[in-house]
Order: C-alpha cells, then structure tokens, then sequence
C-alpha cells in the first residue's frame, strides 16, 4: 500500500475479523485483542502502536511468552528479541473456479483429535483444540481415515481466509488439496464472500497452484514472533535464585 492508497480491510485482517464476525472470541488488554490460546495464534494490533500498547501486548501474553506478530512488518522496540521471521504473501479471489466435492465432509469437534494428526504430520501452520470453532472444516476419508483437510480462519467482513490446506503423504498427487480449495472456497462464495489465503513466501509451489485456480498475489507480509524483555523485577528475582 502506498501513502496515496486508502487501507484495504486485508490489509489488518486478525483486526477486522476481532471487531467483526469473530469478535465473540476477541480478549483484550487496552487496544491489544486476540483470539482464546486454544483457538488461534493470531493477534490483533493496531496499525500503529505506542509503548503502552507495546506493554499491553507483553501483558496480555505473559512473561517470557513468545508473542506471535502475525502479518506485522513494521519495526519493534529496543529490547524486544525476534524469535522466528519468516516472508509471507497474501493472495485473493481473482475469479476462482469454485465448486462443490461430492466426497469432502464436513469436520466436527469429533474429529479434531484426527485433524491435528494429520496437521502435526504435514504441518500446514497452526491448528489449535479450538481452531476448528473459527468456521467450517472439510476433509476426505480413504477407508475410514483423515487423508486431506482444508477449513476457514480469519473471518474480517466480506473475506474468508482458507487455512490448514493439507494432504498425508499417502494420498498426494491425487488433487485433493485443490479439491478441498475450491469446496472451502464454493461454501464461501455461497455466504457471499470471497476468499483469501496466507502462505509463506518460498513455498513457491503452492503460490503457483493458487495463481492457477484463480488466486490473485495481493501483498507481500510477514509471519513473526517475538519476545518482550522481562520485567526488572523478574531479572533480579533470577539473578539471587
């Protein structure tokens, strides 16, 4: 975004979502929200932060926590350490084909003890006990069992992020992740709404898959934590243990 361009809703997404369709699960701390720890990772921060909102935020996540700066690009205080810094893109519905697949059903509390399996054997990003409250979850079964999965996360008014797109090995080279895709996507559309999708910058193959379905690269972004210095009370409390 350029000085010239008005903010665009994605551009703040967890913000949006917070102080929109998802603001039944928003905590907070001064202007800080976030979504509950057993249901995502993803903080909501205003686009320009002071040192008391710098301080909320180390509240809120507690001491020695590391804070996750989801989307965040903009510079952090002296005395914070950068933990984890990876590139990400942001891309949307560009003319996305949707449709409907005749053999994804529809993931329930039930099968989250599954889902988190398969997501710590294909790690896709975060999946959380209550991640799947965020929206719906599709996924497929080959003989009884979880093979690939894809469901809703950041809800901001008007967009629906599709998240934890992911296939065991077993099943890969089948296309059920597209499958998948375009079915989160169809369900989507029919709320009418359109998607978007976070991915990280070098995963090249995938941004190529979503550029070919109709997917448009809107930004480029980050995916970020870091932890807050701690409390002087905290250090000499060390330093005489």
């Amino acid at each position: 975004m350029t000085r010239d361009e008005p903010p665009h809703i994605l551009d703040n997404p967890a913000l949006a979502a917070l102080t929109g369709p998802h603001a039944h699960f928003a905590e907070g701390r001064g202007r800080i929200l976030r979504y509950p720890v057993d249901v995502s990772p993803w903080l909501a921060l205003p686009d320009e932060l002071g040192p008391d909102d710098w301080a909320d935020l180390a509240a809120l996540a507690g001491p020695g926590a590391d804070i996750p700066l989801l989307g965040r690009q903009g510079p952090i205080p002296d005395g914070w350490e950068i933990v984890f810094h990876a590139d990400g893109v942001q891309l949307v519905d560009d003319g996305v084909i949707t449709a409907p697949d005749p053999e994804a059903i529809v993931l329930g509390p039930a099968d989250v003890p599954e889902m988190t399996d398969l997501v710590e054997r294909t790690k896709p990003g975060p999946f959380l006990p209550r991640t799947i409250e965020m929206g719906t979850y599709l996924g497929i079964r080959r003989e009884g069992r979880l093979v690939a999965m894809a469901g809703e996360r950041l809800h901001p008014p008007g967009w629906t992020e599709i998240s934890a797109v992911c296939t065991d090995p077993s099943a890969r080279g089948e296309g059920l992740a597209t499958r998948l895709v375009l079915a989160v996507a169809h369900g989507i559309r029919a709320r009418g709404e359109s998607p978007f999708l976070h991915t990280g910058a070098a995963n090249t193959n995938a941004i190529r898959l979503y550029e070919h379905l109709g997917f448009r690269l809107r930004r480029t972004t980050a995916f970020m934590a870091a932890r807050a210095p701690q409390p002087m009370g905290e250090d000499r409390a060390m330093a005489v243990s």
